[in-house]
């Protein structure tokens, strides 16, 4: 005998004579005639190359092999029905996994509220996150340690790194946010509603992490000089603290304005031309398929932002509407 030489339909006939006493029994529990019961029987004591039952008076009884199949049928249609209870729990969304990796600025402001959400409306999800970067989020998610990524770029920037997103992977447009300048607040500029770039080419700034170094460049590529960069930390805090000093000035985008208060001796003003950053989703094509990830995907696409200055983009605009 070999393990193919099983099959369920079998373990089952077997249990529910067991059960009952009889074929005809069985043929009721199951919901099969009486013959095509025997006639499986017959093919299964064939294959399996032992009886099954044998005739005892008027009715028949389990063979030992048949007695030995019947009492494993118990444990296999347990471990079944669990099984199936498993798959039931996770198509209604009730249990699985979600693994996140996020930007800094998006710990402190989107991660609360999506965690909180998905505490309270879907508390069977295990939701695990770890701060990185948009470059290291996304590789983590190339790599299968995370699920999804949630990541920020800056149009037309060539550090963008969602260019060398991998075949299979899928965006999803989250927000829009401004890109404001932090100076001093006895800078002469500070006057201004909205500073033009332009005149900012003798400051000393202060840069970001890479990406936002490279926006930085790149807004005053686009200004017409090559900015003195004489600070850098990605620390929101540091770095207004740092333009409250009067040791520089810096380009902020808004989220990372969201948790850090603007000290009395900085300023914040729009810029001119605007400055944006846009904020993505980034998952594997197929993760609306696996029900933990598709309730994740619809409460990060849920949750608002207009309090910390995110514009919706598209489809998250509308459902956010609705």
């Amino acid at each position: 005998m070999t393990e193919l030489d099983l099959d369920l339909h079998s373990l089952r006939i077997v249990r529910a004579i067991s059960d009952t006493g009889t074929i005809t029994g069985a043929a009721r529990v199951l919901g099969f005639s009486q013959p095509a019961i025997s006639q499986h029987l017959q093919r299964a004591e064939a294959r399996l190359g032992v009886p099954l039952v044998i005739r005892a008076g008027r009715g028949i009884r389990l063979t030992e092999a048949g007695q030995l199949l019947a009492r494993h049928a118990v444990t296999i249609s347990s471990a079944l029905d669990a099984a199936a209870g498993d798959l039931a729990e996770l198509a209604g969304m009730r249990t699985g996994t979600a693994r996140i990796a996020g930007f800094p600025t998006a710990s402190s402001t989107i991660i609360p509220r999506l965690l909180h959400t998905m505490a309270s409306q879907h508390p069977g999800i295990v939701v695990t996150y770890i701060e990185a970067e948009p470059p290291e989020a996304i590789g983590m998610l190339g790599e299968g340690a995370v699920d999804l990524a949630i990541t920020f770029s800056y149009p037309g920037d060539r550090a963008d790194p969602h260019r060398d997103v991998a075949s299979g992977l899928h965006l999803t447009p989250l927000f829009t946010e401004e890109v404001v300048l932090a100076l001093p607040a006895r800078h002469p500029l500070a006057v201004e509603e909205a500073v033009d770039v332009s005149l900012l080419d003798r400051e000393r700034w202060i840069a970001g992490c890479p990406l936002c170094r490279g926006h930085l460049l790149a807004v005053c590529e686009a200004a017409g000089f090559d900015p003195v960069i004489d600070y850098e930390t990605d620390n929101a805090v540091a770095v207004l603290n740092l333009v409250a000093a009067d040791v520089g000035v810096a380009l902020l985008p808004r989220l990372a304005l969201a948790t850090a208060a603007v000290p009395p001796g900085a300023a914040i003003r729009a810029t001119a031309p605007v400055s944006t950053r846009d904020i993505q989703l980034v998952s594997h094509a197929g993760a609306v398929r696996v029900p933990s990830l598709a309730a994740t995907i619809a409460a990060i696409r849920a949750v608002p932002g207009a309090d910390w200055g995110l514009t919706p983009v598209g489809a998250v605009a509308r459902a956010a509407a609705q």
